[in-house]
């Protein structure tokens, strides 16, 4: 609960534990076995920290912190609680305003980042990707750059992939070379995170970060739900948005140094999921994170059912810390409980090793920083009630909420024109380029083959004309020699005639000289 500038966790020895809003972004631990009382615990700080002017975002894995949107149920146990703590003239059953969200779009908004916001390393990161599927990777993300290709969601990056191993040849003397077997090993990578649920993920309206940075109508910082339950069963796709939020925050957020109060708190329930066989460049980015993010005013806080879920150098970073009863049925728990006592600054009247196994639901070991930034010593403290509901939210509740936060903008994906749907386009232009050519090729060759006929045509009739002009002058020779001939022979005939007739003529002339003479 939030009072007089503080926030107040609970009780020890009837005094009150209080956190100090300037050391909440020093990050913190909420630890316990399943029963325990964590989430009463986080839900009571997120409660705290909203009516402190301090936005919360949740990584909601149970679905159970939804109903932070309602007023708490009035019962006797609660009753007792509030009397018990002191807080009857302060405490209010109310709700919380909150934004629901969801990877998914089923139970909240949806959260969407673009391929080109991502980049190549972390994508790179996220796959697994080898070195040289990663120098591929980075010219993919160059061309398309180069080119005006956006990159925006999965098609976009698949249709890149597809197009550079197309045209690979023309670019290997300006960016380097492009093996084909890199391409396809990318392609390989991207199924899982695909069939994961990235083909939502990526895409527009991309979400902006700064939108988790919000406040209600009466200055209370707005409290953001993630839904979980489902993202967790994808860890590639758990893993990505995880980077990608870490990326965007240190990407957005200005140095902030100390501040009165943080400017965004994260709480991460379940927190071994986070870590549980997660790829070591996501745990790298989250110790990164944590060192560096108080100073951009950031304060996470890890909630889990033991310390030894969380990685020792993140671990390290939690400075708050909350920790519930843990069991120690087995040797490896009782070592696990020994390291969570030493963990704490030393209680002279009680010994936290044993008592960290004999607390009640609804108690825990608390060391908080005080205003100097020094741990605290460890005290056995009874947790406050929160004042919203402890289960989760009604349907109808949750929809009026969901529908009144003013994030509905990311609610339907934009399909913007970009590299996919360029690449598709100038496909089609090539392959449109190609019938042309293919058709004018083909005219031409028709053309071609016209002329040849039309020229074998000519020839055969030019060879024909031929023939029959040819086979005319035989004619027109035959013809003159038969009529040369007959002129021969009609010559030969009068020329056999007028012999004959000269023959007859002299033969009558001698027969008349013979006449004459005889008579003579």
């Amino acid at each position: 609960m939030y009072l007089d500038g503080k926030i107040y966790m609970g009780l020890a020895d009837g005094e009150r534990v209080y956190m100090h809003l300037p050391m909440c972004n020093r990050h913190g631990l909420i630890a316990g076995a399943s029963g325990t009382g964590k989430t009463v615990t986080m839900k009571c700080m997120a409660e705290s920290f909203a009516d402190a002017g301090v936005p919360v975002f949740f990584c909601d894995v149970k679905g159970d912190v939804s109903g932070i949107v309602q007023a708490g149920d009035q019962n006797e146990g609660m009753e007792k609680r509030i009397d018990k703590f002191g807080i009857r003239e302060d405490f209010r059953y109310k709700p919380y305003s909150a934004t629901f969200w969801d990877i998914y779009g089923e139970n909240g908004h949806p959260v969407r980042a673009t391929v080109s916001d991502m980049g190549p390393e972390l994508i790179s990161r996220i796959l697994g990707l080898t070195e040289a599927q990663q120098g591929v990777l980075n010219i993919l993300f160059k061309i398309a750059d180069d080119r005006g290709l956006k990159l925006i969601d999965l098609k976009d990056l698949k249709a890149m992939i597809a197009y550079v191993g197309e045209h690979k040849e023309d670019y290997i003397l300006t960016y380097g070379n492009i093996a084909q077997q890199s391409l396809g090993g990318i392609l390989r990578a991207l199924l899982p995170l695909e069939t994961q649920g990235g083909d939502l993920f990526f895409g527009e309206p991309d979400l902006d970060i700064m939108d988790w940075i919000r406040w209600d109508i009466n200055g209370n910082g707005m409290i953001n739900l993630l839904d979980c339950v489902k993202l967790v069963n994808n860890p590639k796709l758990y893993s990505t948005f995880l980077l990608w939020m870490m990326a965007e925050l240190f990407e957005k957020l200005p140095e902030a140094g100390d501040l009165d109060k943080p400017r965004l708190v994260f709480f991460f329930d379940e927190a071994h999921l986070l870590f549980s066989d997660a790829p070591s460049v996501l745990v790298q980015k989250i110790e990164q994170v944590v060192k560096l993010i108080r100073s951009k005013g950031v304060g996470i806080y890890f909630v889990t059912q033991s310390p030894g879920d969380i990685p020792n150098s993140i671990l390290a970073q939690c400075s708050n810390r909350v920790q519930h009863a843990l069991r120690a049925y087995t040797p490896a728990e009782q070592k696990v409980v020994k390291a969570t006592a030493q963990a704490f600054r030393e209680n002279p009247n009680f010994k936290a090793e044993d008592v960290i196994t004999e607390l009640g639901v609804g108690e825990a070991l608390v060391s908080f920083l005080d205003e100097e930034g020094i741990p605290q010593i460890v005290q056995k403290t009874k947790i406050i009630c929160p004042q919203s509901r402890m289960a989760p939210a009604d349907p109808a509740v949750r929809s009026a909420a969901f529908m009144a936060d003013g994030m509905t903008k990311y609610d339907v994906m934009i399909d913007s024109v970009s590299a996919y749907e360029l690449i598709q386009d100038q496909k089609a232009k090539d392959e449109e380029a190609a019938r042309l050519a293919a058709e004018r090729e083909a005219f031409e060759k028709e053309k071609a083959e016209f002329e040849k006929q039309k020229q074998k045509e000519a020839e055969k009739a030019a060879k024909e004309a031929e023939k029959a002009a040819e086979r005319a002058a035989r004619e027109e020779q035959k013809k003159r020699e038969r009529e040369e001939a007959a002129a021969r022979k009609r010559q030969e005939q009068l020329r056999n005639k007028l012999q004959t007739k000269a023959v007859n003529e002299g033969a009558k002339i001698l027969r008349g000289l013979l006449k004459n003479a005889l008579k003579g």
